[in-house]
């Protein structure tokens, strides 16, 4: 039986040195350092070595782990009015304290540091910083963002912060949000808002999570914030997403900050569900609206040749797109932050079939190689940009002994090793997610962390997976 050990502040440990100046210091001996990247002499025969300084690390969203959704001057956002309407969420759950991560930071910071991670990858809350997603800035919300990123940076974590992870200001939304090409100019400005503010501590920025998920949930089936369910408006929303992203490129190339910026793109490589030409003619068709209408306008600056003009003659997104606007989108990135959960299997007729077994979220198919096709295609049709993977993992049903999870994790990372050997630049892999979590529509029905959250007490205490990853960074590689 793997050990299990609950996890307090009292418990874990943090460096002294690794305090900041506001930081209650304990006095707790310090956390034994992980061995330097690329150590990997304790690796089995047949072991798997990742590079040297690669990143591993972990992920979560603002609305999803904060909490405080009220505290220190914090506006509400889309989802703080979706999640309160009946019916919207599995129990009505919503963020109003999720994990509680605005209060129990330190807490969060310690944990990290007792896995070693090496990057941690998180969301800053737009209406926290910017109660009305514009004008002045909240002085204690952002104070929260400089303690994190001291916090992180004291032990030795590098900050990956991402400036939207779908909780557009209520404010803005009001004003008719992402179908607003205003609001492209309006995330810009708040962009350039962060990077003045945090980029001289802050080198990896991530201007959009996942914007295929906000069309395709958001504004599709409406099932996600704001919950609208019209395709004509959902393709609106998605190029002015893509919009958004460019010019928060060009405002960070503008402020002469140092560092990195790209996006966070959620892909999924399509596949025929058989051999014939009639699923392999519908599996390229899917690949544009699944991956290339993404990956496209940001690395190449341009639509699919044929996606705009394959729409309705009277449909919205023609006038949307204005001359100059790819270009814009284009604007040359840094690196891509690639998201991968699962595969597609289409047949002739256009239907999606299972071929693998699933997880509790029953879309999630378990297909590792699916992550090094993806990888290798990205290099293969759009050149040797740097990448991360800023997303992968699984719910259980299994508590604290999540050995289905471990399993998940080693096969995924299995994949992205052989990507690597295949000549991928991949540079960092980040598990979704650190904590237990508000996973947004399901509630807190799925638990999707290495850390498990007590849903009253919010207690913290170490997953299998956990004390298992900690091995796997400590070795910077997985054994056999």
């Amino acid at each position: 039986m793997r050990r299990r050990h609950v996890l307090t502040l009292a418990a874990v440990g943090a460096v002294a040195s690794g305090c900041s100046p506001d930081e209650p210091k304990s006095g707790r001996p310090a956390a034994t350092p992980a061995p330097a990247a690329g150590e990997a002499s304790t690796l089995g025969p047949g072991g798997l070595a990742f590079p040297v300084g690669f990143a591993w690390g972990a992920s979560t969203s603002a609305y999803q782990v904060e909490g405080a959704a009220a505290e220190d001057g914090r506006g509400p956002s889309v989802w703080d009015t979706f999640s309160h309407q009946p019916g919207r969420t599995r129990d009505g759950d919503t963020g109003d304290v999720a994990a509680d991560h605005y209060h129990r930071v330190y807490e969060d910071l310690d944990l990290m540091k007792s896995l070693g991670l090496k990057s941690y990858r998180f969301s800053i809350s737009w209406s926290r910083v910017l109660p009305q997603g514009r004008g002045a800035l909240n002085a204690k919300g952002l104070d929260f963002y400089h303690r994190l990123v001291d916090g992180l940076l004291a032990r030795g974590i590098t900050p990956v912060a991402t400036l939207f992870h779908w909780d557009t200001p209520q404010a803005l939304e009001d004003k008719g949000g992402w179908e607003q090409r205003d609001c492209a100019q309006w995330f810009a400005d708040y962009a350039q808002q962060m990077f003045y503010s945090l980029g001289d501590k802050v080198a990896t920025w991530l201007t959009l999570n996942e914007p295929k998920t906000v069309v395709a949930l958001g504004y599709t089936t409406g099932t996600h914030a704001p919950g609208k369910k019209d395709r004509r408006v959902a393709n609106v929303a998605g190029h002015h997403l893509l919009l958004a992203h460019g010019l928060a490129v060009q405002a960070f190339r503008g402020t002469g900050r140092k560092g990195a910026i790209g996006a966070a793109l959620n892909l999924s490589p399509v596949y025929p569900a058989d051999g014939s030409a009639g699923a392999a003619k519908q599996a390229a068709a899917l690949d544009i609206e699944e991956n290339r209408r993404w990956l496209e306008p940001v690395l190449l600056g341009k639509y699919p040749d044929g996606w705009l003009a394959s729409q309705p003659a009277n449909a919205p997104i023609r006038a949307a797109v204005r001359d100059g606007d790819t270009a814009v989108i284009g604007s040359k990135a840094d690196l891509l932050a690639v998201q991968y959960y699962n595969p597609v299997f289409v047949t002739a007729q256009g239907g999606r079939v299972t071929k693998h077994p699933t997880t509790q979220a029953g879309w999630l198919e378990v297909y590792p190689d699916g992550l090094y096709d993806l990888l290798t295609r990205i290099k293969r049709d759009y050149g040797d940009i740097p990448l991360t993977v800023t997303e992968n993992g699984m719910p259980t049903t299994n508590d604290v002994q999540d050995d289905d999870r471990i399993a998940f994790l080693r096969d995924h990372f299995r994949a992205a090793h052989k990507a690597v050997q295949a000549g991928v630049r991949l540079q960092g892999f980040h598990v979704w997610s650190l904590l237990d979590n508000f996973e947004w529509a399901e509630g807190y029905s799925q638990r999707w962390g290495l850390i498990r959250v007590d849903a009253t007490t919010r207690e913290r205490r170490y997953k299998a997976s956990a004390d298992w990853y900690r091995t796997v960074i400590a070795k910077n590689g997985i054994d056999p």
